[in-house]
């Protein structure tokens, strides 16, 4: 009997591990990574549909929307929302800056390998987990050919493309992501500033990188404002 419970308890806590690893690695796969270890990257699931309360798709208004994104209060970068080509992502951002969401929220993942290089955020626990209590699809203005420029905006999820939710990625250098896996929606871009992310924040390093030589960065990078405008 008590053989038997040790093992249940083993079990649930490695699930448990697991379950947490997943959380905290939604997001981006290394393309070079996956095609080095013969591992596929995730497959998009065939669900389809949004969870909980999504924003409406129209706030949008197939407009472009400029603001700020201010990271540990001196490192001010442009950004601009394409709500033309990524209408939902575009009023998911939009709302959740409006309700100054990402407040007080760290950017919890780094990247900085070969053709692999972002910063990512967004989270509501500030590692990887936690969002606004709802998810969201489908995907919107995914690079067909896996080619992501420096300064790009992109929605980080897991497998399904109706898994996207609070959390996105700046891109810091050119980087090439798998297009198998379905991409990830490009919402925007960065329009200034991205100089000194990459001075202040990304060249510092990764923390105890992973497998993918991603991880936590060196520097702690939270975000300390956030604006945001529809431009008429």
């Amino acid at each position: 009997m008590v053989a038997v419970v040790t093992l249940v308890v083993v079990a649930a806590l490695a699930t448990g591990s697991q379950l947490a690893y997943a959380a905290a690695h939604r997001g981006p796969t290394s393309a070079a990574s996956a095609t080095a270890t013969g591992t596929p990257t995730p497959t998009p699931s065939a669900t389809a549909g949004n969870t909980g309360k999504v924003p409406s798709k129209a706030i949008a208004d197939d407009a472009t929307w400029t603001g700020t994104l201010t990271l540990n209060k001196r490192i001010a970068l442009g950004i601009e929302l394409d709500g033309a080509a990524a209408p939902q992502a575009t009023s998911v951002e939009v709302d959740l800056i409006r309700k100054h969401f990402y407040e007080g929220t760290t950017c919890h993942r780094l990247a900085d390998g070969q053709s692999f290089h972002f910063l990512q955020c967004g989270s509501a626990n500030g590692d990887g987990t936690g969002d606004a209590g709802f998810e969201y699809g489908p995907l919107e203005n995914v690079p067909a050919d896996g080619q992501y420029p420096a300064g790009t905006i992109a929605i980080a999820r897991e497998a399904s493309p109706s898994s996207q939710t609070t959390q996105f990625f700046i891109v810091t250098g050119d980087t090439t992501l798998d297009p198998s896996s379905g991409g990830y929606t490009v919402v925007g871009k960065v329009t200034s500033g991205l100089d000194d992310l990459v001075s202040g924040v990304t060249s510092k390093g990764i923390a105890d990188p992973g497998a993918d030589g991603s991880g936590k960065p060196q520097v702690a990078t939270e975000i300390t404002g956030a604006t945001i405008a529809r431009q008429r």
